[in-house]
């Protein structure tokens, strides 16, 4: 009997292939496909992407390059579904993340499961130039954080991000933008959020999160919202500049790095104490050339985690600040070549940590723009009182 209904199956599902009609989708790059609802009531656009790493890195020891290692990645597997219900002015967006590294970091916090879940938000346009975003989405931190990890110039984001970025957390986000002149434009960003970040599912812990920005462009609005992607894809003609200043208060804040790092855990329950970050960062391109640069400051009203009894933790928040700087240019043959400078000045009297300068030399092919292409960079880490390190890596993305 099982055998019978195995060849029906088999027969129903060869029927099916041999009959099939191709489905008219989008572009390459556009997503899979897009729905739209019967009536027009509601849509949604259904992509994937990949990044598939190879990386390898050795330690520089007096000019002899040893502890070589070596690895191959799925970097990034991810789902993306966006699109209206009921009108436009009513967005969503949803992205999961599939790969180990996406999901990496489940805990009690998370209820002990992985953390899918990268923006489940709706976007509600509520009146002219007014927004309100609630669900869990980034926060309006660093502008290297905002790019998405798709549209990056180099492999990946700096160490500047990497320590301080105060990345995705649940909450309400408030939008808005207007003109000055005709050609100047100044959005304002409000965040009020848990304060942990992403996929908590225990409450919130000590007190809220504020996070505001403001954003300037008084040479007008870049091709293709280019001031959050990497390389001047769009070569405008005319020159663009953008620039951002985000203050982000994180009240009785309970993790080493804001909403980020380890949790600063006591006898008692959590360390909680005020923490700030601050970005400055700015945008400028023209015909092929980009540039980026960052600033960023984190500190805290007291940074060493203690006990009730005022016997130090072993925990501290990470207080510093740290730089990046990064330009390329895009030749009419769609390769980039892109350099990097980065540094990360941690309070050494409080940390232990020692400064670190990362020197980036990257090379990229779009072959169809950030959808599909081939990016590859070396870097040399120099680490005060440590030896340096070199680092290799090539990545393949592709998005649909």
């Amino acid at each position: 009997m099982k055998f019978k209904v195995t060849v029906i199956l088999l027969l129903l599902s060869t029927s099916f292939m041999l009959n099939a009609q191709e489905i008219p989708s989008t572009k390459f790059g556009k997503g899979i496909f897009n729905i739209v609802g019967k009536d027009s009531s509601w849509t949604m656009k259904v992509g994937a992407r990949m990044q598939f790493l190879t990386l390898a890195s050795w330690e520089n020891d007096h000019g002899e390059l040893t502890n070589g290692e070596a690895a191959f990645l799925v970097r990034r597997a991810r789902l993306k579904f966006d699109g209206y219900a009921l009108t436009p002015k009513l967005e969503y967006k949803i992205e999961l993340g599939l790969s180990n590294r996406d999901m990496s970091g489940s805990s009690i916090y998370t209820s002990n499961t992985p953390r899918f879940i990268l923006d489940a938000v709706m976007k509600w346009n509520f009146y002219k130039n007014f927004e309100l975003w609630f669900g869990q989405a980034k926060l309006p931190g660093n502008r290297e954080r905002i790019v998405s990890s798709g549209n990056l110039q180099f492999v990946d984001r700096s160490i500047l991000n990497a320590g301080f970025n105060i990345d995705r957390d649940l909450g309400i986000q408030f939008r808005h933008h207007f003109n000055l002149t005709d050609t100047f434009i100044v959005r304002e960003a409000l965040a009020i959020s848990q304060g942990e970040g992403r996929n908590v599912t225990t409450g919130n812990i000590g007190g809220f999160q504020y996070t505001g920005r403001l954003e300037f462009l008084p040479l007008g609005l870049f091709p293709n919202k280019g001031d959050y992607i990497g390389g001047s894809l769009s070569r405008p003609e005319t020159p663009k500049l953008a620039i951002g200043i985000t203050y982000d208060f994180n009240n009785n804040a309970v993790k080493t790095r804001s909403n980020q790092g380890s949790y600063m855990l006591t006898e008692n329950g959590f360390y909680e104490t005020n923490i700030t970050t601050m970005f400055i960062d700015a945008m400028f391109k023209h015909k092929g050339f980009s540039f980026m640069g960052e600033y960023a400051n984190r500190d805290a009203e007291d940074p060493i985690a203690k006990e009730t009894d005022g016997t130090p933790t072993g925990q501290v928040v990470q207080v510093g600040n740290a730089v990046n700087l990064q330009a390329g240019y895009l030749f009419k043959s769609n390769w980039e070549v892109a350099g990097r400078f980065s540094n990360v000045d941690l309070s050494k009297s409080i940390t232990g940590e020692s400064l670190v300068n990362e020197y980036t030399l990257g090379l990229s092919k779009y072959i169809v723009g950030h959808k599909l292409k081939v990016q590859t960079d070396f870097t040399y880490v120099d680490t005060e009182n440590i030896n340096s390190r070199l680092a290799y890596r090539l990545q393949f993305d592709i998005h649909f």
